[in-house]
């Protein structure tokens, strides 16, 4: 029993076409270079906690030293990347996937 909602090439026409080819290139464009900042953001941390104790051990305010506050900026930074990723989710991606999700759903009827 085949009917349109397991018909394959319905979703294979959706990922051929341009709109979903520039949904998946917006979205790209935006993580990928994320993520490969955020990575590097860590991997420093984790570097200067392990060889530049010296640095990170520096005293700032009272007991509050360097590593501390690069720790804590790690949290901060994943809650900016959250809020941001979701602003342009909002606006660039959203739309986009919203009318393709339409799309399918008027085919597949």
């Amino acid at each position: 029993m085949t009917t349109k909602e397991h018909d394959a090439s319905v979703y294979e026409e959706v990922q051929e076409s341009s709109e979903f080819q520039d949904l998946k290139r917006r979205f790209r464009a935006w993580t990928f270079p994320m993520t490969v900042a955020f990575l590097v953001w860590y991997l420093l941390y984790v570097v200067l906690s392990g060889w530049a104790r010296g640095f990170m051990g520096i005293k700032l305010l009272g007991e509050i030293n360097v590593g501390l506050v690069f720790g804590l900026l790690q949290f901060v930074s994943t809650f900016l990347i959250a809020w941001a990723y979701a602003r342009h989710a909002e606006r660039k991606l959203d739309p986009i996937a919203d009318k393709l999700r339409h799309e399918v759903e008027e085919k597949t009827k």
